[in-house]
């Protein structure tokens, strides 16, 4: 078996269940969001902080807005450990691998307290 400075002791069947359950919890965010506004044409700024204002709805986004993250920090990962290899970019690799990932981290941090204030108005 082969393992990986930045793996951090996780499994390739971790990654792949995070982006699945990650992936439908998206899908049913969307699904729903694209529903709401079939079924309500002429939404306007009322119904859509009503909507956003239900508890329930905030919950759902809360999951909807850590799917992302995790989704995203997964296939982050990915991509950075198979392209930001020795063979591609030399011996530094490891460095600017960590130093792309940690950028990536921060940012998504950043974005999902964010997130979270817009959502719950904090």
């Amino acid at each position: 078996m082969v393992t990986n400075v930045t793996n951090f002791s996780r499994s390739g069947l971790y990654d792949w269940m995070a982006q699945r359950v990650s992936a439908v919890v998206l899908a049913a965010y969307f699904i729903f969001l694209i529903g709401y506004l079939a079924l309500h044409p002429g939404i306007d700024y009322a119904q859509w902080h009503a909507l956003f204002s239900n508890n329930a709805m905030r919950v759902f986004s809360l999951l909807a807005f850590v799917a992302l993250g995790a989704h995203a920090w997964v296939g982050m990962w990915t991509v950075t450990t198979d392209y930001l290899t020795p063979m591609a970019i030399g011996k530094s690799a490891t460095a600017i691998r960590f130093l792309f990932q940690a950028v990536c981290g921060v940012a998504m941090f950043a974005y999902f307290v964010w997130g979270v204030q817009i959502l719950w108005g904090i």
